[in-house]
């Protein structure tokens, strides 16, 4: 496993648009690109993916947080994902489109704190507890007492949430749980190295278009049509940024505040913030969340969750990028039969945007095993081996 794929272990529609160049090709296969021809690295909207938004309010004592929620289909069980640590539920975009073309299901993709178009109160506590109960308010606001079936799958944290999620019985009407490229062992082992992969990442982008490409090329993500719609979930412009006027006039009142201190520190602080706001200017967007601020939550998420995953009494799909990621626990649990496992090779940490038809291929397949969900469209299961 690479560096990088171990840091990143902190995370009925109309047919979706063609790439450029693509001829219309499945989802995660790589571009051909003749000669002269140039990739598309401009933001595509939710709503190609999606068949609506919603922003659901959550009472608790404090006052009203607001969850955003991004759904489709309208029959069948709900599958509720979670995504991955500075992601957002627009990494589910393409992964939406292929599930509901396969089976009867609803999707609610959710935005947890801290991520996305989520408001709330407190967006620095992302400890497991609380993010869980997050998950379990936003079901009971959205279906009441009576929730329909629900199938948790989570991608890296969002993984981990889910089964905190489940293990605490926080969603009465669980029916499945999946995990997707996250593993007790392999996370711990990566939280070691991720303030460096952090450190190491742009701390700004000129455009959305340049934070895409750079998603893109970084190998992050392996599949720019889903990196065309989920890197907007994951920036945003710099605070006071709005128009190339509005940066002039805050770098003048800078500068203007700053002459009232002391003579000797009056011209580093005045180019420190002059430099500061210049880089806004240039590099508007920002990312939304600073997860190096987050770390102290980081053991939390991992420490525990294999044998957590093992003892959820429900039917359990793990879905990973390397059998390598497999550790003791995990290994004993699956030659014993306790869980699903499948291994989708060729693909980075972040699997279900890599190949979203492959991870819609399996889960579909987990559903229609287990008789949670009905085929359509002439779908044709492929048990795996393991």
């Amino acid at each position: 496993m690479s560096a990088l794929e171990k840091s990143m272990h902190l995370g009925r529609l109309p047919s979706r648009p063609p790439l450029p160049g693509s001829g219309g090709s499945q989802s995660g296969a790589k571009m051909r690109m003749g000669p002269g021809r140039k990739r598309d690295f401009s933001p595509v909207s939710w709503s190609q993916y999606f068949e609506s938004m919603e922003d659901v309010e959550v009472e608790n004592e404090t006052g009203k947080d607001t969850f955003r929620v991004y759904k489709s289909g309208s029959e069948g069980p709900v599958l509720l994902l979670l995504h991955g640590g500075g992601h957002s539920a627009l990494s589910w975009a393409v992964f939406t489109a292929a599930i509901i073309s396969r089976v009867q299901c609803r999707i609610v993709a959710l935005d947890l704190r801290g991520h996305g178009e989520t408001k709330v109160k407190n967006s620095e506590d992302l400890s497991a507890e609380t993010m869980a109960k997050d998950v379990g308010n936003v079901v009971e606001a959205m279906y009441g007492d009576l929730p329909p079936p629900i199938m948790l799958i989570g991608h890296s944290m969002g993984g981990a949430i889910a089964v905190h999620t489940a293990s605490s019985n926080l969603v009465p009407s669980l029916l499945g749980l999946c995990m997707i490229d996250v593993v007790e062992g392999t996370a711990m082992d990566a939280l070691n190295s991720m303030q460096n992969f952090l450190r190491g990442r742009p701390k700004t982008f000129k455009s959305l278009e340049n934070a895409i490409e750079w998603r893109v090329k970084s190998g992050q993500i392996r599949n720019l049509e889903s990196a065309r719609v989920s890197m907007v979930g994951q920036v945003k412009q710099c605070e006071g940024i709005t128009s190339p006027e509005g940066s002039k006039s805050i770098v003048e009142g800078i500068i203007e505040e700053e002459e009232e201190d002391e003579e000797g520190s009056e011209s580093v602080n005045k180019r420190k913030k002059e430099d500061d706001m210049e880089t806004k200017k240039d590099h508007p967007y920002t990312w939304r969340i600073e997860l190096a601020k987050t770390e102290k939550y980081w053991d939390g998420w991992f420490r525990g969750l294999s044998n957590l995953f093992l003892s959820c009494p429900i039917p359990k799909l793990l879905l990973l990028a390397g059998v390598d990621r497999l550790d003791k626990d995990l290994t004993i649990g699956q030659m014993q039969g306790k869980f699903q496992m499948q291994v989708l090779p060729q693909c980075g940490h972040a699997v279900h945007e890599d190949a979203p038809d492959k991870v819609a291929e399996a889960v579909a397949t987990f559903l229609i095993r287990h008789r949670f969900a009905e085929p359509i469209g002439g779908f044709q299961c492929v048990f795996p081996g393991c």
